[in-house]
């Protein structure tokens, strides 16, 4: 098959979240598989120069053979970040992503290659699949293409004023409850989900949990009445980028059946964040984005308690004001218990995962993680609450002994939270125990290749 990945971010290119992890990763596994893959992104800033496609795109080349193009525009893609700043979004977001939309079909005509497969992800590519109904609804260059559209975070919909629907450039019959208005507005979300062949997300259990009132963010309704073309495919994780065994960013290397190396990244890490080094109390570690999404009410609510464990801990993200002012202020009142790093920096995230004995990740909600399945590799037993992707990935030592591999929060609330840390201590204080704890928890796999099969099952359904 000839597949098209469309997304406003892909790595090594440009990031915000794991959208760009899966959009770098996938595409490769798909061309291991034997077919012919083409990736299409905006051409921004921080993206560097590459060579001249034609007027309307640069190009570069990943893995063995497959083509990136970006579409240029410099109003809307020369900008200092990918969708905002200042934690506010620019106003003119429709626009920018309406015209990617637009130009990556037009660019498509320009390769002249017809393709069977065009893959969205999530809103800013929610358009296209719309534009396939009007105005290229008679083209004959896209009469057999079908398009595949993944929700890798419902929660960001793209949602904007109706008087801005003009600047989409499709048929004003669309707007209407059943396709893309949504209470009055315009939901790039919704079309995407709406007007696609197939939807995908990024784990079994969100794709349930979506078309439930709790979680379906105000689609559920749009979600089930497509269930019939909804699967979650569990995102896999890079094993070559992320193994402490060969480790650019680490060292020494160490092992499943070599943990030894272990101790010494705690007291390194335990170092570089001004803690005491201390051998015999485990050390929490988060790294991610400091926002409500993340759980970071519960773990405020449950710091008085949490101080009054034998644990430091350590997070190292960046995101909303209010939290990072508040684990600032949680560092200053404990120090030697507790430790922040407000930034992103590739070598001490490596470091936290290192040298962490536990991974705290409490999330509100969580589409699939793939931080607690680098945790696991690195032989940081996570702690996660019983939502999303968490619950196709971690399972509870205590509940299911024979794939156990980390702990399950018993409800979400702070004991809940103080319980599943008392539980950690426990295993943490069984050291025979907890090294074979540690073992399993780095030989567990989550392939690629495996999500491959089922992505391929997804493009065959589409075309038949």
């Amino acid at each position: 098959m000839r597949i098209v990945f469309v997304a406003s971010e892909v790595l090594p290119f440009a990031k915000t979240g794991g959208l760009a992890d899966v959009c770098g990763a996938l595409p490769l596994e798909l061309e291991a598989a034997g077919h012919e893959l083409l990736i299409i992104m905006p051409y921004y800033k921080e993206v560097g120069t590459k060579p001249s496609f034609n007027d309307r795109a640069c190009v570069d080349t990943v893995g063995k053979g497959v083509k990136v193009y970006f579409i240029k525009n410099k109003a809307f893609f020369g900008r200092s970040s990918l969708y905002g700043e200042n934690m506010n979004d620019y106003p003119d977001n429709l626009e920018r992503f309406a015209f990617f939309c637009r130009e990556t079909l037009e660019l498509l005509k320009d390769i002249g290659q017809p393709v069977d497969i065009i893959h969205c992800h999530d809103w800013q590519t929610g358009l296209l699949p719309v534009l396939l109904k009007d105005p290229y609804l008679n083209d004959p260059f896209f009469v057999q293409t079908k398009t595949v559209f993944t929700i890798h975070n419902l929660a960001y919909q793209g949602v904007f004023p109706k008087e801005e629907y003009a600047k989409l450039g499709v048929d004003a019959r669309f707007f209407n409850d059943g396709q893309v208005e949504f209470y009055g507005k315009v939901n790039l979300m919704k079309a995407g989900i709406v007007f696609s062949d197939y939807v995908t997300t990024v784990s079994p259990q969100y794709a349930k949990e979506i078309q439930t009132k709790e979680w379906g963010c105000g689609l559920e309704g749009v979600l089930q009445e497509r269930k019939g073309r909804i699967v979650g495919i569990l995102n896999g994780l890079d094993y070559e980028r992320w193994d402490p065994g060969h480790d650019g960013f680490i060292d020494p290397s160490y092992t499943p059946q070599d943990q030894l190396a272990k101790k010494i990244h705690k007291v390194k890490l335990q170092k570089i964040s001004g803690l005491p080094v201390m051998s015999d109390i485990p050390v929490l570690g988060f790294v991610g984005r400091l926002c409500y999404q993340k759980g970071f009410d519960l773990v405020a609510s449950s710091f008085e308690g949490l101080v009054q464990r034998p644990i430091q801990m350590v997070f190292l993200g960046v995101g909303e004001k209010k939290y990072q002012d508040l684990l600032k202020k949680l560092a200053r009142n404990n120090p030697g218990r507790f430790a922040v790093h407000v930034k992103y920096d590739e070598d001490i995230a490596h470091q936290v995962y290192a040298g962490s004995d536990f991974f705290l990740m409490p999330s509100v909600y969580e589409p699939c993680g793939l931080t607690q399945m680098i945790a696991l590799r690195y032989g940081a037993i996570p702690i996660v609450s019983g939502v999303g992707g968490f619950l196709d990935t971690v399972f509870d030592f205590v509940s299911n002994k024979k794939q156990g591999n980390g702990l399950v929060l018993p409800s979400y609330s702070v004991s809940g939270l103080l319980e599943s840390v008392d539980r950690a201590l426990g295993f943490y204080n069984q050291k025979d125990k907890f090294a074979v704890m540690i073992a399993h928890a780095m030989n567990c796999r989550f392939t690629w290749a495996e999500a491959v099969k089922h992505y391929i099952e997804v493009y065959n359904e589409c075309r038949s």
